[in-house]
């Protein structure tokens, strides 16, 4: 089982960037999909998550009505739309599946049984 995030890059500040993350190895139609984010020196921390099979995102209040979550489940793949960028957007992104994350812990990375190596993104002022 493997995801693989891509699509970060360097972007300037008020811009737009996509990611992307593959799962392969089975299908994750069924679990619960998330983002989170790491910044240099501080630890990880949850960006968005869509829970289960159901479609209800769920989005961490720094980045509510600048980033959307979404899923391809043909495709065995999420995504993570991020628009208006600023500078405390920049971090390592990874996206994460689980299983038996529940309501309660969705943002929690305890959660999440699988991991991505994470891609970055850098936003300038």
């Amino acid at each position: 089982v493997q995801l693989q995030a891509s699509g970060g890059g360097l972007v300037q500040a008020g811009g737009s960037l996509r990611l992307s993350c593959a799962a392969s190895g089975r299908s994750f139609r069924q679990d619960t999909m998330a983002w989170f984010r790491q910044e240099p020196g501080k630890e990880r921390e949850f960006v968005a998550a869509l829970f289960r099979s159901y479609g209800r995102a769920y989005y961490a209040d720094s980045v509510k009505g600048r980033f959307t979550i979404s899923r391809d489940n043909a495709a065995n793949t999420v995504f993570l739309q991020m628009n208006s960028l600023t500078s405390e957007d920049t971090a390592v992104y990874y996206c994460a599946a689980s299983g038996r994350a529940i309501l309660s812990t969705i943002s929690s990375q305890d959660a999440y049984e699988y991991w991505g190596p994470g891609t970055l993104v850098t936003v300038s002022s």
